[in-house]
């Protein structure tokens, strides 16, 4: 199903919200929006420092909890 642009972001902040909290959404975005940020090479490196094991059982737990 696509989604409208509208909907995602809609649903982009209300997980934010729910996850950080107002304060600490607003100020994500504010860190989000001052950098040059690269989402691309963020997510390349956002699991280097996990063993493939440790990325195995993240991923399972998640999946568990959908």
């Amino acid at each position: 199903m696509i989604q409208t642009d509208a909907l995602i972001k809609k649903e982009g902040f209300e997980v934010l919200r729910n996850k950080l909290g107002e304060v600490n959404m607003e100020r994500f975005i504010v860190l989000v929006n001052r950098e040059k940020f690269n989402y691309t090479e963020w997510r390349k490196n956002l699991f280097e420092d996990l063993k493939l094991e440790e990325l195995a059982e993240k991923a399972d737990q998640y999946s568990k909890g959908l």
